[in-house]
């Protein structure tokens, strides 16, 4: 074996090991310099930063007001009663939406979720949580008292999208039809505890006496 071939192998090693030692270098630096892209994908995008200048516009900001008449995704009002509960200043009182048993059943299923914990599977506001609460951390409404049952539906509904009191705003996880299920089956709820004999069809009044 010819003595250069030794060496030339051992250099050709070497040579080899450059780039891994130049990645492991470059892991391990900071640098204020951005780094070599030889595809230059989701890394640069053509933007401006917020409160960046920008010199296309004569005021130089970046940041633009909105056209006007626009509308955040989500906003847009076309029936006032059944996206705010409200017509003007005054509540709804009745539930705009047609209320049968697909709406109460969803209902039924959204207050489970999302209000028994507090106001109880009843609504007497005994849940789970507001039974391992004291009183004035968390003083939850019993969904049966006078001043509840005189509410109007469109102040319930209000209610459960922006909060009242120590209860928060359940706009982001309730959308409007099941807000307005679960004023149905608040109702039913309601009903259920304070029924006259009035609200019994007259065909099946005899039953219950």
């Amino acid at each position: 074996m010819p003595r250069y071939i030794v060496p030339t192998i051992l250099m050709l090693l070497l040579i080899g090991f450059i780039p891994a030692a130049f990645v492991v270098y470059a892991r391990n630096k900071t640098s204020k310099e951005p780094r070599v892209h030889l595809v230059h994908d989701m890394d640069h995008q053509p933007k401006f930063k917020a409160q960046t200048v920008n010199p296309v516009f004569a005021d130089g900001r970046a940041m633009r007001r909105p056209v006007e008449g626009t509308v955040a995704i989500g906003d847009l009002v076309t029936d006032e009663a059944v996206e705010r509960g409200r017509v003007g200043d005054k509540w709804v009182k009745d539930i705009p939406l047609t209320v049968d048993m697909a709406l109460m059943e969803r209902g039924r299923e959204r207050y489970v979720i999302y209000c028994a914990t507090c106001h109880g599977w009843s609504g007497r506001g005994n849940g789970p949580t507001a039974e391992k609460a004291t009183k004035a951390a968390l003083n939850v409404s019993d969904l049966h008292t006078k001043l509840v049952r005189e509410r109007e539906a469109g102040h319930i509904f209000n209610t459960i999208t922006n909060g009242l009191g120590n209860m928060a705003s359940y706009a982001a996880q309730i959308p409007v039809e099941d807000r307005w299920a679960i004023v149905a089956y608040i109702r039913a709820l309601q009903r259920s505890q304070n029924a006259r004999i009035k609200d019994v069809p007259e065909e099946i009044r005899d039953q219950l006496r």
